[in-house]
């Protein structure tokens, strides 16, 4: 200002990059392209004294049950678990004092201002473990997909061979005017799901977020139906033991066409653990 000193104004702060939570959403493909999320940048400050206008956040809208890791470092951010939750991943950085700050009696014309703060930036990797009440686990073929459509409004693919459910699907169960459960149906483990095999961890991953497991069965197959359970259980456990503690039912698949020593070995198997048997 002419004859009155300094008048530059603070810049702006940079906008933050925020993932929300979207009941709405059950997958993360929207996020596949682009692959750049930048929120805006903050606005410089101006002469009269006029602070520039700070950068608008960024909302990238994510499904419930998502989480974030850092690319570099493989630690988790965050993770976002209820509609509208909002987690900031990439703060905006701080807007820079003007020169008009450092001006004082005995130094009436600075002519140095202070920088902003650079924003945070990262790679971030999107993990989705779904949220559901029940989890339907099983070997392939286990009737999964049949179960979710007959109890749910849930339209999975439906055939007589084995993977024919190669990502989870949701279905909402209505109990009554007011009340309703989620239940997904999981694509199907075989032995060294744990390790891998299969779609293994792909599949795993979900069932660590079902309040209640329902094993599924086939009762119309060969072989012993308690050492099918049981390579199913036992994936589970190695995948990680806590899975074994939550409440579990045992459920006889196909009854229609069910072998009389198959249906014997799987009550006596649900039985021996403690587990309720349906048919």
């Amino acid at each position: 200002m002419p004859r009155g000193g300094p008048s530059g104004g603070d810049g702006g702060h940079g906008g933050a990059v925020i993932l929300v939570g979207d009941e709405g959403l059950n997958t993360l493909y929207h996020l596949s392209l682009p692959a750049l999320y930048a929120a805006e940048k903050g606005r410089n400050g101006e002469g009269s004294n006029k602070t520039g206008r700070s950068g608008e956040d960024l909302e990238v809208r994510v499904p419930l049950g998502t989480q974030a890791f850092d690319v570099e470092t493989g630690e988790l951010v965050g993770e976002v678990l209820a509609q509208g939750e909002r987690l900031v991943v990439a703060p905006g950085g701080r807007g820079g004092r003007g020169n008009a700050r450092f001006s004082s009696a005995t130094r009436q014309a600075p002519r140095h201002a202070q920088p902003g703060e650079e924003g945070v930036e990262l790679r971030l990797r999107l993990e989705l473990k779904l949220l559901a009440d029940v989890g339907l686990v099983g070997l392939p073929n286990a009737g999964k997909s049949t179960l979710i459509a007959s109890v749910s409004a849930a339209r999975p693919k439906i055939a007589d061979y084995p993977f024919t459910t190669l990502v989870p699907q949701l279905g909402v169960v209505a109990l009554g005017p007011y009340d309703s459960f989620v239940i997904a149906d999981l694509p199907g483990l075989i032995a060294g799901a744990a390790e891998g095999a299969g779609l293994g961890i792909q599949f795993l991953r979900h069932v660590e977020r079902c309040r209640v497991l329902l094993h599924l069965v086939d009762l119309s197959s060969e072989g012993d139906a308690a050492e099918d359970f049981a390579t199913v259980e036992r994936e589970l456990g190695e995948y990680n033991a806590a899975l074994l503690e939550r409440p579990r039912l045992v459920v006889g698949s196909k009854s229609d066409a069910a072998l009389p020593e198959r249906r014997e070995s799987l009550r006596a198997a649900a039985a021996a653990r403690g587990l309720p048997y349906f048919e």
